[in-house]
């Protein structure tokens, strides 16, 4: 268990110093602000749509390596997701980091790589810093216009 914990920190670590798809995405169909004042983590999420298909997704900001890992481990995981499939992996996702799933291992087994987030339940605080682009996202492909905020 000790291997898997510390492959799931190197993930993390690494989409912290290495975000994918951190840019600015002119042509982006949709656009949300978030912000979580209680540590300061602040992201834009862009998408560009397809119909209802996730066609691409980036971000830009500045948070912890919590929130920067999942913001860019979330615009992997969605292109070429609909946005109701996009909406599944929310619910599976917050299960998960908020402990709420019951069967955690189920859920990180149809989350992929974002499974690399299911011991952040253990640590309240942080609960938030991985949602907040989750969240984000969320309002983005409802086209709500105000910035989302973790509090």
């Amino acid at each position: 268990m000790a291997d898997v914990s510390e492959l799931y920190q190197q993930l993390i670590v690494d989409h912290s110093r290495r975000p994918r798809n951190y840019r600015e995405l002119r042509d982006a169909d949709l656009q949300a602000e978030g912000y979580n004042p209680l540590c300061g983590d602040r992201v834009t999420l862009y998408v560009k749509m397809d119909g209802d298909v996730i066609r691409e997704v980036a971000f830009q900001g500045a948070g912890c390596a919590i929130s920067t890992a999942s913001a860019s481990l979330l615009t992997e995981a969605l292109k070429g997701k609909t946005k109701p499939e996009a909406e599944a992996v929310f619910e599976a996702f917050h299960k998960l980091v908020t402990g709420l799933s019951g069967d955690g291992g189920a859920v990180a087994s149809q989350l992929g790589k974002l499974a690399v987030f299911k011991g952040v339940c253990d640590y309240p605080t942080r609960v938030k810093c991985a949602t907040l682009v989750w969240h984000t996202l969320r309002s983005a492909l409802k086209g709500e216009h105000e910035r989302v905020s973790t509090e």
